[in-house]
């Protein structure tokens, strides 16, 4: 269920990260530090990381956990739906051709309300929206480990890393994979130049990766197997299943 956002109220994020649940009963205890009221991003990382396995640590976030919110992001509540937990749209994160933005579930504490929000606007970054910039910034995170749901400095999936560094460009930028192909403008394969995504998906399904083209064939991503961003070649799998290629319409 959506938020209507003229019946809404407004509030901003107060911790430095939080997270965006499917649902209050998502958490895992081993997600305790990131759903306590005083959150601890680096420790719940790194507990997430002394599980046995990537299944029962960062990879079993999948169908839990939606996306992050940062501090300062604006959302709109839709109300306490249960103790300790609020229904929010995130607007700086476009969802599903939704007017609100992102839906899920955060921790009430991690909220403080407020009569008014930058909602249609990031904050002034001082940094032009171009190609050479955006590349820039997405090769920051040259190393960073993979994160389902991340989209902050530590942590970020496939599409967080294309969403986090047009945020730090002052560009908002679809959350998901499907979505942020629907904002772009398509290319012909042999016309793909740098700055441009690549989209993947297998017959039939929908897509379920996207990485940054930096060159012919070659791609800046964050891989879905809990491995880090890296820059390369595009592996064979990757080329096999590469299935259109988005300009980003933002982008000068």
């Amino acid at each position: 269920m959506m938020i209507d956002a003229e019946a809404a109220q407004l509030a901003i994020v107060n911790v430095g990260v939080t997270g965006l649940w499917n649902a209050p009963g998502s958490p895992r205890p081993v997600d305790g530090p990131i759903v306590a009221d005083r959150p601890d991003h680096a420790r719940w990382l790194a507990d997430l990381d002394a599980q046995p396995t990537l299944e029962e640590g960062r990879l079993g976030l999948y169908e839990r956990f939606d996306s992050e919110l940062l501090e300062g992001e604006p959302v709109l509540v839709g109300g306490e739906e249960e103790a300790g937990w609020t229904r929010v749209t995130a607007p700086w994160q476009p969802y599903d051709g939704s007017d609100t933005g992102y839906p899920g579930y955060v921790r009430t504490a991690h909220l403080r309300l407020v009569d008014d929000a930058p909602v249609g606007r990031l904050p002034d970054c001082g940094v032009a929206p171009t190609v050479d910039n955006f590349l820039t910034e997405a090769r920051r995170h040259i190393g960073l480990g993979y994160l389902w749901g991340g989209i902050s400095p530590a942590g970020l999936d496939c599409s967080g890393l294309v969403h986090y560094a047009l945020r730090r460009l002052g560009v908002i930028f679809a959350r998901d994979g499907g979505d942020q192909y629907r904002a772009c403008d398509d290319v012909p394969v042999d016309e793909a130049r740098p700055g441009d995504l690549y989209f993947f998906a297998y017959p039939g399904k929908t897509i379920h990766h996207v990485g940054i083209v930096t060159g012919p064939r070659r791609i800046l991503h964050s891989p879905s197997t809990g491995e880090v961003v890296v820059e390369e070649d595009m592996p064979a799998h990757r080329q096999e299943t590469l299935t259109v290629i988005g300009r980003i319409r933002q982008l000068q």
